[in-house]
Protein backbone atom coordinates (compact mmCIF):
# COMPACT_ATOMS: atom_id res chain seq x y z
CA UNK A 1 0.00 0.00 0.00
CA UNK A 2 1.43 3.61 -1.27
CA UNK A 3 2.07 5.87 1.86
CA UNK A 4 -0.60 8.21 0.56
CA UNK A 5 -3.25 5.72 0.47
CA UNK A 6 -2.07 4.47 4.27
CA UNK A 7 -2.76 8.22 5.09
CA UNK A 8 -5.94 8.07 3.65
CA UNK A 9 -7.05 5.24 5.41
CA UNK A 10 -6.10 7.09 8.66
CA UNK A 11 -7.84 10.24 7.76
CA UNK A 12 -11.09 7.55 7.51
CA UNK A 13 -10.61 6.00 10.70
CA UNK A 14 -10.08 9.21 12.39
CA UNK A 15 -13.38 10.35 11.12
CA UNK A 16 -14.94 7.33 11.88
CA UNK A 17 -13.57 6.92 15.39
CA UNK A 18 -14.97 10.97 16.06
CA UNK A 19 -18.13 10.57 14.53
CA UNK A 20 -18.47 7.42 16.93
CA UNK A 21 -16.89 9.50 19.86
CA UNK A 22 -19.32 12.36 18.81
CA UNK A 23 -22.36 10.33 18.83
CA UNK A 24 -21.30 8.62 22.34
CA UNK A 25 -21.49 5.14 21.23
CA UNK A 26 -18.72 3.01 23.21
CA UNK A 27 -16.21 1.45 20.59
CA UNK A 28 -12.57 0.26 20.30
CA UNK A 29 -10.00 0.33 17.35
CA UNK A 30 -9.36 -3.39 16.32
CA UNK A 31 -7.22 -5.07 14.07
CA UNK A 32 -4.73 -3.99 12.18
CA UNK A 33 -4.72 -0.20 12.97
CA UNK A 34 -4.88 -1.47 16.75
CA UNK A 35 -1.47 -3.60 15.98
CA UNK A 36 -0.04 -0.56 14.12
CA UNK A 37 -0.71 1.84 16.50
CA UNK A 38 1.80 -0.14 19.05
CA UNK A 39 4.30 -0.58 17.11
CA UNK A 40 3.14 -3.05 14.30
CA UNK A 41 3.19 -3.22 10.75
CA UNK A 42 1.18 -1.17 8.72
CA UNK A 43 -2.40 -2.33 7.44
CA UNK A 44 -3.38 -2.65 4.01
CA UNK A 45 -7.08 -3.47 3.97
CA UNK A 46 -10.03 -1.68 6.37
CA UNK A 47 -10.63 -0.01 9.82
CA UNK A 48 -11.87 -1.78 12.16
CA UNK A 49 -14.06 -1.15 15.08
CA UNK A 50 -15.38 -3.20 17.98
CA UNK A 51 -18.79 -2.13 18.70
CA UNK A 52 -21.51 -3.59 21.35
CA UNK A 53 -24.42 -6.05 19.47
CA UNK A 54 -26.83 -3.13 20.23
CA UNK A 55 -24.93 -0.27 19.44
CA UNK A 56 -24.41 -1.87 15.90
CA UNK A 57 -27.39 -0.09 13.89
CA UNK A 58 -26.72 3.23 15.74
CA UNK A 59 -22.46 3.14 14.75
CA UNK A 60 -23.17 2.64 11.42
CA UNK A 61 -26.05 5.24 11.05
CA UNK A 62 -23.67 7.65 13.15
CA UNK A 63 -20.69 7.10 10.47
CA UNK A 64 -23.53 7.59 7.64
CA UNK A 65 -24.86 10.97 9.07
CA UNK A 66 -21.23 12.04 8.52
CA UNK A 67 -21.25 11.07 4.47
CA UNK A 68 -20.16 7.47 4.76
CA UNK A 69 -22.02 4.77 2.86
CA UNK A 70 -23.29 2.13 4.72
CA UNK A 71 -23.86 -1.77 3.83
CA UNK A 72 -25.40 -4.89 5.47
CA UNK A 73 -22.77 -7.84 4.98
CA UNK A 74 -23.86 -11.03 4.48
CA UNK A 75 -22.31 -11.85 7.29
CA UNK A 76 -24.28 -11.82 10.81
CA UNK A 77 -21.32 -10.42 13.13
CA UNK A 78 -20.49 -6.68 11.43
CA UNK A 79 -21.94 -3.99 9.55
CA UNK A 80 -19.91 -1.94 6.91
CA UNK A 81 -19.43 1.09 6.19
CA UNK A 82 -17.60 3.13 3.35
CA UNK A 83 -15.64 5.78 2.64
CA UNK A 84 -14.60 6.25 -1.21
CA UNK A 85 -13.09 2.96 -1.49
CA UNK A 86 -11.68 2.56 2.25
CA UNK A 87 -13.95 -0.17 3.94
CA UNK A 88 -15.00 0.10 7.72
CA UNK A 89 -15.72 -3.01 9.73
CA UNK A 90 -18.23 -2.47 12.68
CA UNK A 91 -17.73 -5.56 14.31
CA UNK A 92 -19.93 -6.72 17.03
CA UNK A 93 -19.68 -10.53 17.60
CA UNK A 94 -16.54 -11.63 16.06
CA UNK A 95 -15.47 -15.18 16.93
CA UNK A 96 -14.22 -14.69 20.30
CA UNK A 97 -17.50 -13.83 21.61
CA UNK A 98 -19.98 -10.97 21.41
CA UNK A 99 -18.81 -7.59 22.48
CA UNK A 100 -19.31 -6.57 25.41
CA UNK A 101 -18.01 -4.10 28.47
CA UNK A 102 -15.39 -6.47 29.09
CA UNK A 103 -13.74 -5.60 25.55
CA UNK A 104 -13.92 -2.02 26.36
CA UNK A 105 -12.79 -2.12 29.64
CA UNK A 106 -9.23 -3.71 28.45
CA UNK A 107 -8.85 -0.99 25.48
CA UNK A 108 -6.19 1.52 26.35
CA UNK A 109 -6.74 5.41 25.20
CA UNK A 110 -4.00 5.84 23.38
CA UNK A 111 -3.37 8.51 20.58
CA UNK A 112 -3.66 7.71 17.04
CA UNK A 113 -2.80 9.63 13.90
CA UNK A 114 -3.16 12.85 16.25
CA UNK A 115 -6.54 11.64 17.60
CA UNK A 116 -7.37 9.90 21.09
CA UNK A 117 -8.94 6.24 20.75
CA UNK A 118 -9.95 3.63 22.63
CA UNK A 119 -7.57 1.18 21.23
CA UNK A 120 -8.62 -3.21 21.77
CA UNK A 121 -6.27 -5.04 23.97
CA UNK A 122 -3.43 -6.89 21.67
CA UNK A 123 -4.53 -9.85 23.88
CA UNK A 124 -8.35 -9.01 22.53
CA UNK A 125 -7.45 -8.68 18.70
CA UNK A 126 -5.29 -12.09 18.76
CA UNK A 127 -8.04 -13.74 20.27
CA UNK A 128 -10.39 -12.38 17.20
CA UNK A 129 -8.14 -13.61 14.63
CA UNK A 130 -7.23 -16.34 16.33
CA UNK A 131 -11.14 -18.22 16.98
CA UNK A 132 -11.99 -16.87 13.17
CA UNK A 133 -9.50 -19.12 11.81
CA UNK A 134 -10.88 -22.79 10.65
CA UNK A 135 -10.76 -25.32 7.53
CA UNK A 136 -11.69 -22.52 5.13
CA UNK A 137 -10.18 -19.74 6.35
CA UNK A 138 -6.38 -21.25 7.58
CA UNK A 139 -4.04 -18.56 6.84
CA UNK A 140 -1.34 -17.98 9.54
CA UNK A 141 0.78 -15.23 7.59
CA UNK A 142 -1.25 -12.35 8.77
CA UNK A 143 -1.51 -13.02 12.75
CA UNK A 144 2.52 -14.01 12.85
CA UNK A 145 2.96 -11.06 11.50
CA UNK A 146 1.07 -9.35 14.13
CA UNK A 147 2.29 -11.34 16.78
CA UNK A 148 5.72 -11.33 16.11
CA UNK A 149 6.19 -7.71 15.52
CA UNK A 150 4.69 -6.87 18.99
CA UNK A 151 5.43 -10.23 21.04
CA UNK A 152 6.97 -8.29 24.05
CA UNK A 153 3.57 -6.49 24.79
CA UNK A 154 1.35 -9.47 24.48
CA UNK A 155 0.67 -11.93 27.36
CA UNK A 156 0.53 -14.64 25.13
CA UNK A 157 -0.56 -17.12 28.26
CA UNK A 158 -4.25 -15.29 28.05
CA UNK A 159 -4.52 -15.83 25.02
CA UNK A 160 -4.03 -18.91 24.52
CA UNK A 161 -6.58 -19.75 27.67
CA UNK A 162 -8.81 -17.75 25.62
CA UNK A 163 -8.35 -19.57 22.62
CA UNK A 164 -7.84 -23.26 24.02
CA UNK A 165 -11.11 -24.72 22.45
CA UNK A 166 -9.66 -23.95 18.62
CA UNK A 167 -7.52 -26.77 17.30
CA UNK A 168 -6.13 -23.28 15.10
CA UNK A 169 -5.28 -21.66 17.82
CA UNK A 170 -2.79 -24.61 19.51
CA UNK A 171 -1.40 -24.91 16.32
CA UNK A 172 -0.59 -21.31 15.94
CA UNK A 173 1.09 -21.40 19.32
CA UNK A 174 3.05 -24.55 18.43
CA UNK A 175 4.21 -22.21 15.15
CA UNK A 176 5.35 -19.55 17.63
CA UNK A 177 7.07 -21.83 19.98
CA UNK A 178 9.39 -23.78 16.95
CA UNK A 179 9.79 -19.91 15.80
CA UNK A 180 10.79 -18.73 19.37
CA UNK A 181 8.26 -16.20 19.37
CA UNK A 182 6.54 -17.49 22.48
CA UNK A 183 7.60 -19.43 25.31
CA UNK A 184 4.12 -19.99 25.90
Amino acid sequence: MAQDDFDKLLDTMKRAGAALRDAEIPFALTGGLAVWARGGPRTEHDVDFLVKPEDAERAQEALVAQGLRGEQPAEEWLLKAWEGDRMIDLIFDPAGGPIDDGWFDRAEQMEVYAITLPVASLEDVLVTKLMALNEQDLDYAPVLEMARSVREQIDFDAVGERTAESPYARAFFTLLEGLNVSQK
